[in-house]
């Protein structure tokens, strides 16, 4: 026979009130009820694991062993408890979404109208900032953000990852010609960003490395910006596979340089501040666009 929760919680609970008197009145029950309780779990794990006399009690060394990991199966039981709960409940409220432009844009935007019609009392606010925010101040349930996420005090959830493309038009092709090689990148209109140096260094593989460091023609501080200059023909752009591959698919924008591609990919979180249980409303939405991304996923 195998161990029940309610004997495994009744351990616990003598364990954690110090006597079986107190963990009997905690429970409602008798301490001569507990005390069997206790003798019938040693006795279906062939182990003593509480060492009983009038005076005291001590834990041996399987008693340790089991009481730890006791502790930790009741609180998976009752997270488990709750979750299922929460999945009854209608999700409600106010929920305030915060991404960059691109993003927002792309990996947002085109998938609210089936999530307001499966979560129709959730009131969604969606606001758009390139730069790190204050959550608390900009009074912001969830931040996505593309990248790698410095050390914080918030709470991260990976959404999956996206891969990147050297990407420029056909009428660009067409007039400039299209580069072989890393190296005839140099003779090309090359468009970066203006703020963040990391994202000018494309994931290309040549001699020196598997990251090549590009000095923009133009620059512009959103990838937004760089994709309608990359689709109106003024050059070449490293951007997300999530804001591109509409275009890729249209033939809008044409992938360069594949065979160099380093295999890098971004990786997208969304942040919040830490809570025991996320609110029901931010769950829904996390679970939702996780499963839209896939799309775009490596």
């Amino acid at each position: 026979m195998k161990a029940r929760s309610d004997e495994l919680q009744i351990f616990v609970s003598v364990i954690e009130c110090g006597s079986i008197s107190a963990a009997a009145e905690q429970a409602g029950q008798t301490p001569s009820a507990v005390s069997r309780t206790l003798s019938r779990l040693e006795a279906k794990l062939d182990t003593t694991l509480i060492n009983r006399t009038t005076r005291r009690m001590d834990l041996t060394e399987e008693g340790k062993y089991f009481f730890e990991r006791a502790k930790v199966i009741l609180a998976q039981m009752d997270e488990l408890e709750e979750r299922l709960s929460s999945r009854q409940q209608t999700p409600a409220g106010r929920l305030r979404i915060n991404a960059a432009v691109p993003f927002m844009l792309h990996g947002i935007i085109p998938y609210i109208a089936e999530f307001r019609r499966l979560y129709p009392q959730i009131q969604l606010e969606l606001n758009s900032d390139d730069l790190i925010i204050d959550l608390l101040e900009q009074s912001t349930d969830i931040a996505i953000r593309i990248g790698a996420l410095a050390d914080s005090s918030l709470h991260a959830r990976s959404l999956g990852c996206t891969p990147l493309h050297i990407l420029a038009s056909p009428d660009y092709l067409e007039r400039h010609g299209t580069p072989r090689t890393v190296a005839e990148l140099a003779s090309h209109t090359l468009l970066g960003f203006t703020q963040t140096e990391t994202l000018n260094h494309w994931p290309l593989r040549h001699a020196a490395g598997d990251r090549w460091l590009i000095q923009p023609s133009i620059a512009a501080s959103s990838g937004e910006t760089l994709r309608h200059l990359a689709l109106e023909g003024q050059g070449i752009a490293c951007l997300s596979n999530f804001m591109t591959f509409d275009d890729i698919d249209a033939g809008r924008l044409v992938p360069l340089l594949e065979t160099f591609y380093s295999g890098y990919r971004q990786p997208i979180h969304a942040v919040f501040y830490r809570n025991s249980q996320l609110a029901l409303r931010i769950q829904c939405f996390l679970d939702f666009i996780q499963a839209k991304l896939a799309r775009y996923a490596c």
